[in-house]
């Protein structure tokens, strides 16, 4: 059953879109606990749903040229498709995004052992991170509704240390842009890397996205070893198929396996370092997609973002829009620090001390070109 949070009076009809947010069961787990589904909408008729399972984005619909609105984040069909797992459409990501070697890390001369649930490596928070938990979620009314998620993770859970209180908050702005802020504290020194994993498409789920138009705000990458853990360089990207310094489409260079690390990640799956070393909202990337004319711009207050290309969808996993997502049909902009980074002094620090407030902002905007 919907519950309407935003209520418009009986028989009154709008030649615009009422913004505001509903609210509807969207599936049970087996121990009879309910998941919601969170529908907010802007006066410009974007639309973006949001479960409190994982804090997935489920659904995301922009406009073209021509004013469609269309699908442009990849996902499943139903709340059972979730709970099976998927390739990360679009959930929160944490306690630490991308990757630590080995499951190992020492803080204050004490080593904590995470699951190595990727090829030897520790990966997205580990095998129930917080994609997989129930978060308490608060709908925020307004003309740019919003949507707060809530979890406390336990001290020690998934081998991390500390309590840590997290909040994450999408907002849906009059502009088109979906606004995802972070915020969390702990009581024991701990360390903390949170980001959304949305994949990305503008075609409106046509076809892959090797025809966008790639930029990104990025002087230099970190190159990784064979099994993607950096190996603490930072390279620049000039003379390489990584530089987005100016745009370029996606997939001129993606299968250039004279690059050792274009062959390491199977396409592009690096961390970008942004130009802009504040941590203030700074453009980080645009992505464009000339058929349709959609336009995106990621705004950040991280200092890198990892771009990955969906280089291990095979077509197995088929979307409510009945379209099988193969190889390469969406990429990610994941804003975040270093992957690897407590395990290289080099790195921007992922460390969260009692007494600190981690904070972390991201924004999609979408327009037409």
């Amino acid at each position: 059953m919907n519950t309407l949070l935003n209520q418009t009076g009986a028989g009154q009809k709008t030649t615009r879109p009422k913004a505001g947010i509903q609210k509807a069961v969207f599936g049970r787990f087996p121990d009879g606990r309910e998941a919601d589904l969170f529908t907010l909408r802007n006066a410009a008729g974007m639309e973006v749903q949001i479960t409190n399972y994982g804090g997935y984005i489920v659904s995301w619909t922009a406009p073209d040229k021509t004013g469609k609105q269309e699908s442009i984040t990849l996902n499943v069909p139903t709340f059972a498709d979730y709970l099976k797992g998927t390739p990360s459409f679009g959930p929160i990501i944490g306690r630490f995004g991308n990757r630590i070697a080995k499951g190992k890390f020492t803080l204050d001369g004490q080593e904590y052992t995470l699951a190595a649930n990727s090829g030897g490596n520790h990966i997205h928070g580990g095998r129930v991170g917080f994609d997989k938990k129930l978060w308490t979620a608060t709908p925020i009314q307004g003309a740019e509704p919003a949507l707060k998620l809530s979890y406390t993770s336990p001290d020690g859970e998934e081998g991390y240390p500390g309590t840590l209180a997290v909040e994450v908050t999408y907002t849906l702005r009059k502009d088109n842009a979906l606004r995802i802020d972070y915020k969390a504290t702990t009581d024991k020194p701990t360390v903390i890397n949170l980001t959304n994993h949305a994949y990305f498409n503008l075609t409106g789920m046509k076809r892959d996205v090797l025809g966008h138009v790639l930029m990104i705000n990025a002087d230099q990458y970190l190159p990784t070893d064979k099994s993607q853990i950096p190996t603490g360089e930072l390279k620049p990207l000039a003379g390489t198929p990584f530089d987005f310094t100016k745009p370029a489409v996606v997939g001129t260079r993606i299968n250039d396996t004279t690059e050792t690390q274009i062959r390491y990640g199977h396409g592009y799956d690096h961390c970008f370092v942004f130009s802009d070393k504040s941590n203030r909202l700074k453009l980080g990337a645009t992505v464009y997609e000339p058929e349709s004319g959609r336009y995106m711009e990621m705004y950040t207050t991280e200092p890198a973002v990892q771009l990955y290309t969906g280089n291990h969808l095979n077509g197995r996993v088929t979307g409510k829009e009945g379209v099988a997502y193969g190889r390469r049909y969406g990429l990610c902009l994941e804003t975040q620090h270093f992957p690897d980074s407590p395990n290289h002094p080099n790195f921007p620090s992922t460390t969260l001390q009692p007494g600190e407030t981690y904070k972390s902002t991201t924004l999609y905007k979408f327009s037409v070109k």
